[in-house]
Order: structure tokens, then C-alpha cells, then sequence
């Protein structure tokens, strides 16, 4: 198996204030132009698109308001029973409500809210998507280089199994030997077309869930980067960019607004219309104001009182978010901590492995150990080198997914709005 080792390095961010330039392309990751593309077209993200128009509609009906013009007609007919007199009358009255002072005020700042929500929802679903997008990636790495380790184990065996006929013909070995050659080198490569399989598999699912990305021809193995900021650096950075706990705030804000909106509606709006009419069969016209104002009832209290509810309801499921939101922090933090030291400590057992499994296979060809000794020997090299090609896999998918949740990979932002991005 082929692997490319640039120096670590060459593939680190840099200092922080590189973390705060442009994102850029990453030798082991999709290019950024084909990253940003594959996430704006994912349905979760189009559909927090269609939510952000929802809102931006809701915002105009609330600034717009309910208050509609209302048109009577009211046909008459008066009799005068004593004088045998009979008239036609009619009336029109336009008649419209008015929102009291501060109601309006108080729609006009629900409907931003709302929009904000939206917003901080649209930024979520681009977030699990950059999260669904990492996993899947770095799924598909596992399986291709499952198989080319189990590729590289095939061939191997296929030298060994050559080595082994050689003596088998000249007398030097049993052909009990050649036979576990031929098993060994048969169970590799049912390995390997299992392996093969499953890469397929990832594969397809990566290009069918993001539309047009295919992973690379030649993938490459980068070498990890450790992280060279603390866990108080990683929990500020990913508080202060969370997307999840924005819309929790954002939420608890719109309850609160909503809250406020239903107290203001304890007090009813007056409706005030304007009459004209005409009796008499036109003899006597009317002209006057009317002025209707709903008397409340115990259940304007009521909804009051449960939209303040749900307001405190709103503040308590933010707190929960943020203990969430920290809790995944820290455990972020410390598994790319954990994944770095495990990908050194693998790779040095990888490495005295395969010198103990080239030393078995030198001493087999000089007739100085035995076949079943080479073959545990190579069994144990090649789990010790896809053990470690597997934990560098591990240690750069935490790592970036680490970047991802502090927004230093890839742009996760969308357009801002008042307070948008603000604890």
C-alpha cells in the first residue's frame, strides 16, 4: 500500500491567526469549492433555506398586521303601519381595528426574531451537514485503505506462497506447508473482496447523500497535527460559533417576545368605523363614527399566562443546550487529543511488526523457522499497520471535526441578522 507522508507541518492551520483567514483546501479533504457546493444543495440545508423565506413571510404579515378594512351593506325597509307609509333605506359602513400603542412595535421585533431563528436554523442544518459530510469522507478512508492493506496482505502472501513451492520442490519443505500458503493466501483474498465491497458501499453512499462528490482517485493519508491550543481555547471558540445554541437563545428571546405580545393583548383593540345611510327613501341621510371595543375575558388571562410558561420553558431547554453544546466541546477536544496519541503509539507498533515479519520471512527462506511462524508473523504485522493506517484516520477526522465545530474548516455562516451571532 501506498502512503503519503507530508510533514506535519506543511498540513497544520499555522497560528491562531491564521484560524481567522479565508478557509482553504486541505490535501486530505474535498476541495473547499466542491465542499460548499455539496452542502448548500443538501436537502436538510435547502429545507432550513425554505424555513428562513417562512420567517422573512411571517415578518411581513406581523409588520403588516391582521387589521383589515371591513366593508357592511345593510338593506331596509321601514312601514309606517298608522299612515300606510312605506320606505327604502339602506347603510354602508367601513370599519376598521387599530392595534394599540406598542402591540405594533412589539410584531415588528417578533418578526426579525423569527427570521433570527431561521437564520441560526439554516447555519444548524449547514453544520450537520459539514458533520454528516466529515463522517462520510473519512468512512470511505477506512474501507479504501482496509482493502489496500488487505490488498498489500494478498500480495505478500502471494511471494510467500511462491518461496514456499520453491522448497516444496526441492525438497526443503513438507507439502503440508504449501497448503497453509494456499489457505493463508486464500483467506486475504476473501478479505479483500469483502473489503473491496464495503469501500464500494461507502462510496456510494458519500455520492448519493452529497450529489456529484466522488472521493479521490488517489486518496492521501495525511500525517496528523496535534493540537497547540488548550480546551478553555476549543470551548470559548465553539460557544461563541454554535449554531444549536444560538437558536436556543434566539427561541427564548422570541418567547419572551411573544410573552410580552400576549400580556399587551389583555387589552383589547378598539374597532372604529365610519357609517353612512340613507332613510326615508333618501329624505334623511345619516352620517356617523362607531367605535366597538371587545370586553375581556378570563381567556386572554389564561393564554397570558401560558405563553410565559412556554417562555420559561424556552429559557430551560437553552440551558440544556448549552451543557450540551459543552459537554460535546470538552469530549471533542479530548478524543483528537486521544486520537493523536494513539495514532504514535500505533504506528511504532506497526513499524516493529513489520520488521519482526520481514526477519520470520528471511528466516524461513534460510530454513531457520517455520511457515506457521511467518504467516502469525505477517497476520500480526498487517493488524498492527491497518490498526495504525485506521487510528491516523481516526486522528484526522477528530481533528477537523474539532475545526469544524469552532467554524475554522469550512464557511458555516449565513447571512446575519440584528444580534445574530452574539451570546
Amino acid at each position: 500500500m501506498k502512503l503519503y507522508w507530508p510533514l506535519a507541518a506543511a498540513l497544520s492551520l499555522g497560528t491562531l491567526s491564521a484560524f481567522a483567514a479565508e478557509p482553504a483546501d486541505h490535501p486530505d479533504l474535498p476541495p473547499l469549492a466542491t465542499v460548499v457546493q455539496a452542502m448548500e444543495s443538501y436537502p436538510a440545508v435547502l429545507a432550513a433555506k425554505s424555513g428562513v423565506k417562512v420567517e422573512e413571510a411571517n415578518q411581513a404579515r406581523l409588520s403588516a398586521g391582521s387589521y383589515e378594512y371591513t366593508v357592511r351593506l345593510g338593506r331596509m325597509r321601514r312601514d309606517e303601519v298608522p299612515l300606510h307609509q312605506r320606505y327604502k333605506e339602506w347603510e354602508v359602513s367601513l370599519e376598521r381595528p387599530f392595534r394599540l400603542p406598542g402591540k405594533a412595535g412589539l410584531d415588528e421585533a417578533l418578526g426579525k426574531q423569527g427570521v433570527e431563528v431561521s437564520r441560526w436554523a439554516q447555519g444548524d442544518a449547514l453544520h450537520e451537514a459539514g458533520r454528516a459530510l466529515l463522517s462520510l469522507w473519512f468512512g470511505w478512508h477506512r474501507e479504501h485503505f482496509q482493502a489496500e492493506q488487505w490488498q498489500g496482505q494478498a500480495e505478500a502472501l502471494k511471494q510467500q506462497l511462491e518461496t514456499v513451492n520453491k522448497r516444496v520442490r526441492a525438497g526443503d519443505a513438507a507439502r503440508l506447508d504449501a497448503m497453509l500458503a494456499e489457505a493463508a493466501l486464500s483467506q486475504a483474498e476473501a478479505s479483500l473482496s469483502q473489503a473491496r465491497l464495503r469501500e464500494q458501499v461507502a462510496a456510494t453512499t458519500l455520492s448519493t447523500r452529497f450529489g456529484g462528490l466522488r472521493p479521490p482517485a488517489n486518496p492521501v493519508l495525511a500525517a496528523p497535527v496535534p493540537l497547540t491550543q488548550g480546551p478553555d481555547y476549543w470551548r470559548e471558540e465553539i460557544l461563541r460559533h454554535n449554531h444549536e445554541l444560538g437558536a436556543a437563545r434566539a427561541e427564548t428571546r422570541r418567547r419572551q417576545l411573544q410573552a410580552s405580545r400576549a400580556e399587551a393583548d389583555r387589552l383589547p383593540d378598539p374597532t372604529v368605523g365610519l357609517r353612512y345611510g340613507s332613510e326615508r327613501d333618501g329624505n334623511e341621510k345619516i352620517v356617523g363614527l362607531a367605535l366597538s371595543i371587545p370586553l375581556p375575558g378570563s381567556a386572554r388571562g389564561a393564554t397570558a399566562q401560558g405563553v410565559t410558561a412556554q417562555a420559561e420553558m424556552a429559557a430551560h431547554q437553552e440551558g440544556g443546550v448549552l451543557r450540551k453544546v459543552e459537554t460535546e466541546a470538552a469530549n471533542s477536544y479530548a478524543a483528537a487529543g486521544a486520537a493523536y496519541d494513539t495514532w504514535q503509539k500505533s504506528r511504532t507498533v506497526a513499524d516493529k511488526m513489520q520488521a519482526n515479519a520481514d526477519l520470520m520471512a528471511k528466516a524461513y527462506a534460510l530454513g531457520e523457522a517455520g511457515l506457521p511462524e511467518v504467516l502469525m508473523a505477517r497476520r500480526q504485522s498487517m493488524e498492527a499497520s491497518l490498526g495504525a493506517t485506521l487510528a491516523q484516520v481516526d486522528a484526522a477526522e477528530s481533528r477537523y471535526r474539532l475545526l469544524l465545530d469552532a467554524h475554522q474548516l469550512w464557511p458555516l455562516d449565513v447571512e446575519e441578522g440584528p444580534g445574530h451571532g452574539h451570546e
